[in-house]
């Protein structure tokens, strides 16, 4: 008999990890049937379709369509539509991913319906819960039944929190299972001879926390540290939806109209991992491309005053600096540009193997299926 296996998709990160899980489980099939629920939490065409196409990842077989909204309002609407989901499909296993309400909301509605919650991504902490990330965060892992987590700091989270170790699993990083999928494509992207850039010349930034961006003096601050880097490199700005929506209504765009700053619409994956990987550094405060920019070897300035990603920091190519804190940012900045840069290692299990943990460990262990299929995978539990 098939058993179900059902990964939540919400926001843009998040099919970054998914992707990795759906191909690691399809040798499973048809004993294990995998799909996938696209809650709609972001939408938009460079957020959503284009990610799949590029991660090869099948059309979601559900999307909810909840769209955007306040956090409350947001996250009940998934868990009233990921509700009727279940009980019409019935699973065996839910897996979410990261730290979005989708996370939270669906986790939520498995659990009340006695469905076992998998984690991944489980046990990271910027022991700050102003963020909403956080808090998620720590709901879910309050919730779940297994965590699959990416780095030591996250189990030693968990541990202190009172899990058993047992129902932890260190698999490493599908975030980076993507990073690495998408290596070899990269080199076809012309996306720098498009933006008529050289290599190292320019600086890839992104903005979208909101104790950056939903405050006009903050934001202000921000865009002139970016108009200040622009007098040396080149700036590449994709902007989120959220930032461009605030700096127009509050007039701060006129601060990003120079030739030597590229204001552009959201980037497909290639794309932006493109720039990256060639950038003369990365400046953002999103979690993610802290990861990346670690395993591309990027100088990245992280502009927080916590991160959940230790790791990079500890190992990587981070650096942590207050973005309320002008000169201490342009201190780190000025440093970047005077080649005084920071040197790293990829992180343990950062090998592009994570997803092909996983899906081991949810086949063997948790769905205890004993199927004879031809993997060479590390099976790898802390």
């Amino acid at each position: 008999m098939s058993r179900t296996v059902v990964s939540v998709a919400g926001a843009r990160p998040n099919f970054m990890k998914v992707a990795p899980i759906h191909r690691a489980l399809q040798p499973y099939e048809p004993a294990v049937r995998h799909i996938i629920v696209h809650t709609g939490q972001h939408y938009d065409y460079n957020m959503s379709e284009l990610f799949f196409r590029e991660l090869g990842l099948p059309q979601p077989a559900v999307h909810l369509g909840v769209g955007s909204g306040r956090h409350g309002e947001q996250t009940a609407k998934i868990l009233m539509a990921f509700e009727e989901v279940l009980l019409e499909l019935q699973p065996d296993l839910v897996i979410v991913v990261g730290d979005v309400n989708s996370t939270i909301a669906c986790a939520l509605a498995a659990t009340k319906l006695h469905i076992p919650v998998a984690h991944v991504e489980a046990g990271l902490r910027s022991f700050d819960r102003r963020m909403p990330e956080e808090i998620n965060r720590i709901a879910t892992d309050a919730i779940a039944d297994y965590a699959f987590v990416t780095e030591q700091s996250g189990v030693q989270n968990l541990l202190r929190e009172g899990w058993d170790e047992q129902r932890i699993f260190f698999v490493g990083n599908t975030m980076i299972d993507s990073l690495y999928f998408a290596l070899p494509r990269i080199q076809e992207r012309p996306i720098l001879q498009t933006l008529q850039l050289a290599p190292q010349s320019y600086v890839v930034v992104t903005l979208h926390r909101p104790s950056n961006v939903d405050d006009p003096e903050q934001l202000e601050q921000l865009f002139r540290l970016l108009q200040r880097i622009s007098e040396h490199r080149t700036v590449v700005f994709p902007i989120h939806p959220r930032t461009r929506k605030n700096a127009e209504q509050w007039g701060l765009l006129s601060f990003l109209h120079r030739e030597t700053i590229h204001l552009l619409e959201p980037l497909g994956y290639f794309d932006f991992i493109a720039l990256v990987a060639r950038a003369d550094f990365v400046l953002t405060d999103s979690g993610g491309i802290q990861e990346e920019a670690t395993v591309l070897q990027v100088p990245c300035v992280t502009l927080r005053t916590t991160t959940e990603r230790p790791v990079t920091i500890d190992l990587g190519t981070n650096i942590l600096v207050n973005p309320h804190a002008p000169e201490q940012v342009w201190a780190a900045v000025e440093a970047l540009l005077a080649g005084k840069r920071k040197t790293g290692s990829i992180p343990p299990l950062w090998d592009g193997k994570a997803a092909e943990r996983i899906a081991r460990i949810v086949v063997e262990d948790i769905l205890q299926i004993q199927q004879p299929v031809q993997q060479t995978v590390e099976h790898v539990r802390e």
